[in-house]
């Protein structure tokens, strides 16, 4: 067995194939090289396939509008990543650079999904796991980069269809939102009035309503 076989034989996603299986997917891998620094790929760009470290680090990375980084992951000799977008079908969900001199297997993302699409149920299950993975991501997104007030724009128009007049916002305690946006409930008031006083929200009693859906991606 040559030594790509080898490597693709010991990664966890086909560990458990037939040699025949191995060698199909080996005919379709690509070998990449990279310089330190490099960039492998963009966040929201199409996503080609899996990538597996063969050699050196990879840096994997979001980026803020105002430029500021955080590191979701360090992938080392042996570490795939980039799976969400292979198995849910979106876009990358954040940039790739190379820390030091990397080689990179890519398995196209045809060839992954060609693994489960024999059984709709398995792929229906990965496809689902692989959409609250990118959910998650987004979460430490909001966490890292986005003031309170920001995370809880962003909470209020997920909660509010908007289209031809208000529209009220599922009603959520100030605890509930507290917990969903990460912070505490008196930060969450006082959030919540400055959100009113830039007039993209109405209080009234207990209800809130949605009433200038531009100003909260203003926010954002």
């Amino acid at each position: 067995m040559s030594s790509q076989l080898e490597f693709l034989k010991s990664l966890p996603y086909f560990e458990n194939l037939d040699d025949e299986v191995i060698a199909r997917i080996s005919q379709d891998v690509l070998e990449l090289s990279f310089a330190r620094g490099q960039v492998l790929f963009l966040e929201d760009e199409p996503c080609r396939g899996l990538y597996v470290v063969k050699a050196g680090r990879i840096r994997v990375f979001k980026t803020s509008p105002e430029g500021r980084e955080q590191v979701m992951l360090i992938a080392q000799p042996g570490d795939s990543f980039n799976d969400v977008p292979v198995f849910d079908g979106g876009p990358n969900p954040a940039t790739a650079a190379a820390l030091d001199a990397s080689v990179v297997y890519l398995v196209p993302r045809g060839t992954m999904i060609s693994l489960v699409a024999d059984c709709p149920a398995a792929l229906a299950v990965v496809k689902l796991f692989a959409g609250r993975l990118r959910h998650l991501t987004s979460v430490v997104e909001d966490l890292s980069f986005r003031s309170v007030v920001g995370r809880l724009a962003k909470l209020l128009l997920d909660l509010a269809v908007v289209e031809d007049g208000p529209a009220p916002v599922r009603q959520l305690t100030q605890d509930e939102m507290a917990a969903m946006v990460g912070t505490v409930r008196d930060v969450i008031g006082r959030a919540l009035r400055q959100i009113e006083r830039e007039g993209a929200i109405k209080i009234e009693k207990h209800r809130i309503l949605v009433v200038a859906p531009g100003k909260l991606r203003e926010m954002l």
